[in-house]
This record gives structure tokens, C-alpha cells and sequence, in this order.
């Protein structure tokens, strides 16, 4: 299957699509929650993965009860993340081959995550990634969080490409529903969360990894000559 229309920007997710980092915030917040007498079912936390954290509050309150002090146990979380982030987080299958197959074809490229900036320089530039991007959009860069279309028109914006011309590479369903919503030729790429129903819909191909989205993207443009 080829992809719909020339792509002439790429935009991607960051934490399940560039980074292996989503199990590691996982096993933090049930360790956290361990702590505090709680117990994180695994159904729980894959609702929270690609939304922001303002989204991510009222779920935590509806399950825990109006004593859950959530700020308290982001900090906690975060705090065990980043122990054992540097140590653990890898890079994906195929991020280094995709991005230089993107140079060679001299297409632009952005991040549209749910992350904060620290985050995304500090994951960036420990992989020697931070030059490999032409725009960075992050928390506070946008009014709404995915699934709103917010952070990848932002990204659009910056790349001065036109939002249907722009290929979203998405691990998460919220994050496929912002891309979708913003106009963009969608992939997913799984991580955590299956391709279900409603992301084949939403999607113009389910890819097992990056270096079968790399692999259509050079087929588009061998296809283009």
C-alpha cells in the first residue's frame, strides 16, 4: 500500500515512538502507587499513555477517590523515572535509519509530543538527536494536548508545510486522534497499545516499526522520479 499523497514533512511522536521510555513511566507510576498502598492495574495506565498530564488527573481521580494527590504522585513518579531513564531508555528499531533516509530525500521533520521541554532535550540530546529535528513541540507550545489536533498543527506551522501534506508517525491512540483531527496522512507505529479498529480507520497504514515507514517513504519517492 502506498501512502495517499506526496509527503513533503514528517512529524513525529517521542516517548513509545523514538524512545522504548513508556514501559519505564509505567513500571515508575506502579511503583509509586505500590508505595502509597495503591495498586495501578495495567488497564489504567494504558489510558493515560500519549495524553498530557492535565488529562491524565481526572482518570487518576475517578479511580483512586478524591484523597489521591495527584501532583504528589507525579513528582514521585518522575522522580523514579528519571533514575532509571539514562540506563534504560533506548532508542526504537529504525529512528537513526528513518531520520537519515529523510536527509538524503531532504524532507523537514518535527516532534509533537506531550512532553516538556526538559524532557524532550534531555532524551534528544543524551542519543545525540537534538540536531536532527527542525522544530520541537512540546508542552506549553500549544493551547490543547492530543487527542486534540493542537500539537501537530503547531508542528505543521513551524515546518511551514501544509497539514495534509505532513506524514504523523504515532505509537498512542490519542496521539493517531490528534493527527487525524489535524488533517495529516497517519501511521501508527504500536508500542504498548495494539492497532485497534478505530486506529486502522484513522490510520493509512499500521507499520510494525520505523524502517517500514522509511522503507514507503523512499518507495514514494523512487515511485515520484
Amino acid at each position: 500500500m502506498s501512502l495517499p499523497r506526496t509527503v513533503r514533512a514528517v512529524v513525529f511522536d517521542m516517548d513509545g515512538l523514538l524512545f522504548d521510555s513508556e514501559s519505564v513511566y509505567r513500571d515508575a507510576m506502579i511503583a509509586t502507587a505500590a508505595e502509597l498502598g495503591l495498586e495501578m492495574p495495567s488497564s489504567l495506565f494504558l489510558k493515560l499513555v500519549g495524553l498530557p498530564w492535565a488529562a491524565n488527573i481526572p482518570m487518576l481521580m475517578a479511580h483512586y477517590g478524591p484523597t489521591f494527590e495527584p501532583e504528589s504522585f507525579r513528582r514521585e513518579a518522575t522522580r523514579r523515572f528519571h533514575i532509571v531513564a539514562d540506563a534504560e531508555i533506548c532508542l526504537k528499531a529504525g529512528v537513526v535509519e528513518i531520520l537519515d533516509a529523510l536527509d538524503a530525500l531532504g524532507l523537514p521533520r518535527a516532534i509533537a509530543t506531550s512532553s516538556m521541554h526538559p524532557t524532550v532535550q534531555h532524551h534528544l540530546g543524551q542519543h545525540g538527536l537534538l540536531d536532527r529535528f527542525d522544530a520541537l513541540v512540546a508542552q506549553g507550545d500549544y493551547a490543547r494536548g492530543k487527542p486534540a489536533p493542537d500539537p501537530f498543527l503547531t508542528a505543521a506551522g513551524r515546518l511551514g508545510v501544509a497539514p495534509e501534506d505532513c506524514l504523523a508517525l504515532e505509537d498512542s491512540h490519542s496521539g493517531v486522534r490528534a493527527a487525524h483531527a489535524a488533517g495529516m496522512m497517519t501511521i501508527m507505529v504500536p508500542d504498548l497499545l495494539h492497532a485497534t479498529e478505530e486506529m486502522q480507520t484513522l490510520c493509512v497504514r499500521i507499520a510494525r516499526d520505523l524502517h517500514e515507514v522509511r522503507e514507503l517513504l523512499e518507495a514514494q519517492r523512487s515511485a515520484i522520479q
